[in-house]
């Protein structure tokens, strides 16, 4: 019984509020988040707005005064609570903030799907994995041409060592050249 009082109270005094004010009237299309904030905010403002016995008085004239004082206080309580416990503004705007990052997130699109991102991530996790395996392959050859170099110029050093070898005993056998005795050239030792 208490609370379909403490309802009904709320409501007629709501109404009143409602009856009494400018703001209430049509918007501009296009506008639902700010009529959702007027509505929210005069209907809160209208519940927070402190109440005189009077106007319990006016809204519940049947009653007894007792009751009348009852459902008084029992507003008082209730604004209290709401005044405690609820902070409109900082509700609206963490609501607003927390919209706003959905519609710039691009994973929390209606069309996004959750299998459509992970054959994307598949997708580009294949890719570098070909990517980096002719990577590999490359330095592979690379490292193959080195080491063949290396194995030509070996050769050649030792092509170029022997050709040494036959240069000194030339240059010998041409100092020896017309020396009693040494009318052969023996490239052999």
């Amino acid at each position: 019984m208490r609370h379909y009082f403490a309802k009904k109270l709320a409501e007629h005094i709501l109404v009143c509020k409602m009856e009494n004010r400018d703001e209430v009237g049509s918007s501009p299309i296009g506008s639902r988040q700010s009529d959702l904030k007027k509505s929210f905010k005069l209907a809160v403002v209208s519940l927070l707005t402190a109440c005189s016995k009077q106007d319990i008085s006016k809204a519940f004239p049947n009653f007894a005064a007792s009751e009348q004082d009852y459902l008084h206080r029992l507003f008082i309580q209730v604004v209290a609570s709401l005044h405690g416990n609820i902070q409109v503004g900082t509700t609206l705007d963490t609501v607003e903030q927390f919209l706003e990052e959905q519609a710039l997130n691009p994973l929390h699109s209606d069309k996004t799907n959750v299998f459509d991102v992970a054959q994307n991530v598949l997708t580009l996790k294949k890719n570098e994995i070909q990517h980096l395996e002719n990577m590999l392959q490359k330095a592979e050859e690379q490292n193959c041409l080195i080491r063949a170099q290396i194995e030509d110029l070996k050769e050649k050093e030792a092509d170029v060592s022997v050709m040494a070898d036959a240069v000194q005993k030339l240059r010998r056998g041409s100092l020896n050249y017309g020396l009693p005795g040494s009318n052969d050239i023996n490239i052999n030792p």
